[in-house]
């Protein structure tokens, strides 16, 4: 009997003993991340034994209720070298990569042993040969992964005492000498490393905290700490601290940053509150304040909704006061900016599409801002916005919509042309006349015609009149519709005739009148509202052709060949006299000198022209292609370079004209040199007749007015040259572009100055998330660099002048991995001086940031210097300094 009752209760134990260790794992590492190096396995832990389960009589029936089996799903358990069950000291072991598969649970590690007299379980690692610690254990639950050193746990207590454990939370991680969990939420530790270093082992800084107490996910109360840089403790501590472990956004404080400049006093500024609205949405607003009155208020948002939209929201205002009430240097004004940028992603709607681009608002905010994003945005000399709506109707024939808003402000002259809304439709072409086959060949089955419509209502007013009652009474309404009929079709082979006609109707809500008053004793032009329309129709007609030339050099050249192609067109244009719609005002007293004029003068879409026009117009377009040996090709095959890119000729005659009937020539064209690095453009205007001494244009060929055959009335050429040790593509700057520059850097970078943790150099993804050696650069260093040039003649009227030319570069030089410099200036040899100027330092370590930017001559005038470190969540830790532009209103 005892030997039966023995069976029966070592299998009664065995199938207890999978409940036993899946126990364990399940309140030990189901919701936490905690790790720990090796340890010896030791009964320093004391724990109170518990009777072993006796076997029940199968004959007794229990009446209470059964409960759920515990275990979910079946259970693999595998190890490399054994299994062992040690029924003397009540020990499972699993050896040598060791693994437990449960549900969604998976544990991998060296060595597994359960102790079930003591209720413990241990997890770690073994040594090889060598004596070196190998199999880490492994532990994933769905897409959770941690890899601790070894624990020790109680699975009746559920608590836990680990030696120099490792875990990380958020941006933060944190090891710990000794570590004691009371349960699955609360964790204390004893001199706990906290720092947002990669390098938890060896760190380049971290916040040494006596004792903690640490609730994963959620937070994390510190006793007395103190900031420890490069393992060299300094002053700055906290007697106690709190910082905040959530995986998700929460609102809280943005603390402001002091300063003082010469012309507000002393300042806070960048501080407010930070709003986690939502997943999909936050707001942040911001505001300055200074201690002569002058303040400023921001709110920025965020959204964003994948597979559907995304955008941004800037709202800016600032009160300025300049000097002392009294004083006559006092100025007071208010500035204020919008921004909006809106996204659609393509996947959200096949027929429809959202998208906006908005900065608008004060003429010179950008110039008389204390709290810029770009010191280089002052330059910039326009601001616009655009917003559209536009949708496909899948129809036969298809029709497409749009309706958009516009805006366009000239900062110098504070002038705003806006249009609110355009409305645009369009019918697509029908060929009324082609087979069903869809087959079009020839004059008749190639004829199609097409219906648009646009209608604007625009509005041009000044800076000051902005969204005021009279910028509305200006404004201005009409339609236009048009009707193109077109048609094309080969003859001789080679040539391609086009034919056209086109009708167009004008709807005007805003006409003119004009009349000589005898009161005022002047002509006065009179405003009308109510409904007009015109109508006007023109022909066209065109011939052309395309020619190929090929000049061989030889295939054992280094240029074997270049190929030429010429596409020379003749167009022909008829407008008749539309004469209907004028009518004659008096200019005089007297009422006997008249003059001409038409209602619709100033109109939206133009008005109807009195004098008919018989154009032929001449056009040659050429590209010149170079066949090049490629030493780097393995087949031996040869390289195209472009040599010129539309190397273009136009000019037009008027058959109609009784004098000056040649235009002038527009030439125009462009070339990439250098591996397509280096793009130049160019353009000129040459005019055949000669000017008389007060620059007016005569009926007179300059080359039988002692002169060449062409005058050269003007010229520009723009030369861009970027380039770099990497070839990499820059990434362009989008907060510059959308206060209105260029994109790129030649004007300096944007800054976020309430978050200068953003670097001030665009780092490439990939080199970020790069890890490697940091030593020095032994021979090579990465940079890049950008030029740009430009120039401009004038001599319409024999002045002969230079009228603009400037010189503009910006680049960066990476001295050291982590450690970067770079410069943005140019100079105006027009002018005779540099232009904006900006130099920039940073220095990358790791964990923490320091820049260094400086505007050092100019009108805006500017240094800044940050070092602090790079976490959001530590990013209090920094010092700030900077020296706004002193600026004259």
């Amino acid at each position: 009997m005892s030997q039966i009752f023995t069976k029966i209760l070592l299998k009664a134990l065995h199938t207890k003993l999978f409940h036993i260790v899946f126990s364990v794992i399940l309140l030990t590492l189901g919701t936490t991340s905690v790790f720990s190096q090796e340890i010896k396995f030791t009964d320093s832990i004391k724990l109170n034994s518990i009777d072993l389960v006796k076997v029940k009589d199968s004959t007794v029936q229990d009446s209470s209720k059964k409960k759920k089996p515990f275990l979910d799903g079946i259970v693999n358990m595998k190890a490399k070298d054994y299994e062992k069950m040690d029924q003397k000291k009540k020990q499972l072991t699993l050896y040598n990569e060791a693994s437990i598969k449960y549900t969604d649970f998976d544990i991998k590690a060296g060595k597994i042993v359960y102790d079930f007299d003591k209720k413990q379980v241990y997890a770690g690692r073994i040594k090889d040969s060598a004596g070196n610690f190998i199999q880490r254990p492994v532990f994933t639950q769905g897409s959770n992964v941690v890899e601790p050193d070894s624990i020790v746990y109680n699975n009746v207590t559920g608590k836990a005492l680990i030696w120099n454990s490792r875990t990380k939370q958020g941006e933060l991680n944190i090891k710990a000498e000794i570590s004691k969990r009371e349960n699955d939420s609360v964790f204390f530790m004893k001199n706990a490393r906290l720092t947002s270093s990669k390098n938890i082992d060896d760190p380049e800084y971290y916040i040494l905290i006596r004792k903690v107490k640490f609730v994963p996910k959620k937070k994390v109360v510190a006793g007395l700490s103190n900031l420890v840089i490069a393992d060299v403790p300094t002053p700055i501590g906290l007697p106690f601290a709190y910082f905040p472990m959530t995986e998700e956004s929460i609102s809280g404080f943005i603390m402001p940053t002091p300063g003082q400049n010469n012309r507000q006093g002393y300042f806070l500024q960048n501080g407010g509150y930070y709003f986690a609205l939502s997943d999909y949405y936050d707001l942040a607003v911001l505001g300055d304040y200074y201690t002569n009155g002058s303040y400023g208020l921001r709110a920025e948002s965020s959204y964003a909704k994948r597979y559907k939209f995304n955008g941004r929201v800037n709202l800016r205002f600032e009160n300025n006061i300049q000097s002392e009430k009294g004083f006559p240097d006092y100025i007071k004004s208010k500035q204020y900016n919008i921004q909006w940028s809106h996204s659609q992603d393509a996947k959200a709607a096949a027929n429809s599409r959202f998208s906006a681009s908005v900065n608008l608002g004060s003429s010179q905010y950008f110039r008389q801002s204390v709290n810029l994003n770009n010191v280089g945005a002052g330059l910039n000399n326009n601001l616009s916005s655009s917003v559209s709506y536009s949708k496909t109707f899948q129809t036969v024939p298809q029709v497409n919509m749009s309706l958009s808003a516009t805006h366009s402000q000239n900062t110098n002259s504070e002038q705003i042309d806006m249009t609110l809304p355009t409305f645009q439709a369009s019918v697509d072409r029908i060929f009324p006349f082609a087979p069903k086959d869809g087959v079009k060949k020839g004059f008749f089955k190639n004829i199609n015609l097409q219906y648009n419509i646009r209608g604007e209502n625009r509005i041009k007013t000044a800076d000051s009149l902005f969204f005021k009652s009279q910028m509305f009474r200006d404004a201005k309404t009409g339609f236009q519709h048009s009707i193109p009929i077109n048609t094309n079709f080969k003859i001789f082979k080679y040539f391609s005739v086009s034919l056209g006609a086109a009708y167009n109707e004008v709807w005007a809500f805003n006409t003119v009148k004009k009349y000589f008053s005898t009161i005022e004793n002047e002509v006065i032009t009179e405003d009308q509202k109510g409904f007009e329309a015109f109508r006007t129709y023109n022909f066209s007609a065109g011939i052309g052709t395309t020619i190929y030339g090929t000049f061989n050099f030889g295939e054992d050249k280094k240029i074997q060949a270049i190929r030429h192609v010429m596409r020379p067109n003749i167009s022909y244009g008829y407008t008749p006299s539309f004469e209907q719609y004028f009518d004659t005002y008096a200019i005089d007293a007297t009422g006997l000198t008249t003059e001409e004029y038409t209602k619709f003068d100033g109109g939206l879409f133009g008005a109807p022209g009195k004098s008919y026009s018989n154009n032929l117009g001449f056009s040659l377009s050429n590209t010149f292609e170079a066949k090049v040996k490629d030493n780097e090709s393995k087949k031996g095959e040869p390289k195209k370079v472009m040599l010129i890119n539309n190397l273009n000729l136009a000019t037009s005659y008027n058959l109609a004209a009784d004098s000056l009937a040649w235009s002038p020539m527009r030439i125009s064209g462009g070339t990439q040199l250098f591996k397509q690095k280096m793009n130049i453009n160019f353009a000129t205007t040459l005019d055949p007749y000669a000017i008389d001494n007060s620059g007016k244009r005569i009926e007179k060929f300059n080359i039988d007015n002692g002169g060449s055959l062409f005058r050269m009335t003007s010229a520009n050429m723009t030369i861009n040259y970027a380039f770099s040790s990497t070839d990499k593509e820059k990434k362009t700057d989008k907060q510059n572009l959308q206060n209105g520059g260029t994109g790129d850097d030649l004007f300096g970078t944007s800054s976020d100055l309430s978050d200068s943790r953003q670097s001030l150099f665009n780092k490439d993804e990939e080199e970020t998330e790069k890890e490697g050696n940091y030593e020095w650069y032994a021979t090579k260093l990465p940079w890049d660099l950008r030029l740009a040039y430009s120039v401009t003649y004038s001599n319409s009227n024999r002045e002969n002048d230079i009228s603009s030319q400037s010189l503009m570069a910006s680049g960066n030089v990476e001295l050291a991995p982590r450690w970067k410099v770079g410069f943005s200036s140019g100079y105006d040899f027009k002018q005779k001086g540099v232009t904006f100027t900006q130099l920039r330092f940073e220095r990358d370590l790791e964990s923490w940031r320091m820049s260094f930017n400086w505007v050092p001559f100019g009108t805006n005038t500017y240094w800044g210097f940050f070092i602090g470190i790079s976490s959001s969540v530590l990013s209090d830790i920094k010092y700030d300094k900077r020296q706004l532009p002193d600026r004259v209103f």
